[in-house]
């Protein structure tokens, strides 16, 4: 089994308009990609934002005892 030429470069031309539907579909396809890409990133980053912030809150501590006032020495 041989490669000819025409089975890796198409003979038919494409026009001017073909390419520039084709080029704006993937430059299309890539933006949509991106932008899904970083609204899960943020969304990833918030939770972690929020379970961080919950975790930081100051936890009610349990009232200190008060020492008693030290006793003169004889």
């Amino acid at each position: 089994m041989t490669a000819t030429k025409g089975e890796f470069f198409n003979p038919a031309k494409l026009s001017s308009r073909d390419k520039a539907e084709a080029t704006d579909h993937t430059a299309r396809a890539i933006i949509a990609a991106e932008a899904s890409a970083r609204d899960k990133k943020t969304e990833k980053l918030k939770a972690l934002r929020l379970q961080q912030e919950a975790d930081a809150e100051p936890k009610a501590a349990p009232a200190k005892k008060r020492r008693s006032p030290a006793k003169p020495r004889p």
